[in-house]
């Protein structure tokens, strides 16, 4: 594998997951809410990739295991971050909830630490010192946020980052087992939707696919094919070539997010706005670890 592929896929899946930014704002715009959006996007999401591995002519392994990491990739990669990312983009700004996306890596590392996966050192800690001060930014001055946005719902945003970042170490610590990127997503998001469909039914927030149409409905299917493509992409980058590597996809992810709502939702912002996405990016440079001689290549 060249160093080419990697980087390619890392920045494809930064552009991909920072579209479903402005089409969650999208989706939520009109009254639809997190189970039954997530129902459909999951259930969407899992046709498509079962459909993929069909073609690859791979099952999908039913095994206790196989069903156990299915299980734990839904609730934290799916359906927990799902409902806080969800509630968030209600009430905050699309560029905003793609800022909060990248402290995806600053909470990785404290993570990695607890799991001896990663190594302490003071230049990761002025990291989330930064990482810090881009949060406190979007909360503390008036300027930052609408008038009307309990600053509440930026940390309800920051849970999903947590579980994301909770999740990149679960891959990197105990792996996929036999499985590859594509049947453990694909395994993950069919039971995230059997777990979604009760809770949407039960809540009332089904949605009815019968139509009409309207533009939420086009962003959760669009939503659900990028995340799909986005979401192997990284599982098979944290695989393939570490999650050291895989996690500078936040990068991407920050300014794609951040331009997609421009151009799309016609956002604009605050000059604290972006002193804040200064702070976090600079934050996720610094509290990547150095990367280790054939990180990629080994791969």
């Amino acid at each position: 594998m060249t160093r080419a592929v990697p980087l390619l896929v890392l920045v494809l899946s930064g552009a991909a997951w920072g579209a479903t930014q402005p089409l969650a704002k999208t989706a939520v715009s009109e009254g639809y809410r997190h189970f039954g959006i997530l129902f459909w996007q999951l259930g969407l999401s899992g046709a498509a990739l079962w459909l993929l591995c069909a073609l690859r002519g791979k099952g999908l392994p039913m095994s206790r295991r196989d069903l156990a990491l299915y299980l734990v990739l839904a609730l934290i990669g799916s359906v927990l971050s799902g409902i806080s990312s969800y509630s968030a983009a209600v009430h905050l700004p699309s560029g905003v909830l793609s800022i909060l996306l990248s402290s995806v890596p600053m909470l990785a590392f404290p993570i990695a630490l607890c799991l001896g996966l990663e190594r302490f050192c003071r230049r990761r800690l002025a990291g989330l010192s930064l990482g810090f001060a881009g949060i406190c930014l979007l909360i503390l001055p008036e300027a930052s946020l609408p008038a009307s946005v309990p600053t509440l719902w930026v940390f309800v945003a920051l849970i999903s980052s947590l579980f994301y970042a909770l999740e990149s170490n679960v891959v990197a610590r105990w792996g996929l087992g036999d499985l590859d990127a594509v049947q453990a997503l694909c395994g993950a998001s069919l039971l995230g939707s059997v777990i979604s469909l009760p809770l949407a039914v039960a809540s009332g927030q089904f949605i009815d696919p019968r139509g009409p149409w309207g533009a939420p409905d086009h962003a959760i299917m669009a939503a659900a094919l990028l995340h799909a493509g986005a979401y192997t992409g990284y599982v098979w980058l944290v695989g393939r070539a570490g999650p050291v590597f895989t996690v500078q996809v936040a990068y991407f992810v920050t300014l794609f997010g951040v331009t997609w709502a421009m151009v799309f939702l016609g956002e604009s912002y605050s000059r604290w706005f972006w002193a804040a996405l200064a702070l976090m990016l600079a934050g996720v440079v610094l509290v990547q670890p150095r990367p280790k001689a054939g990180l990629v290549a080994t791969a």
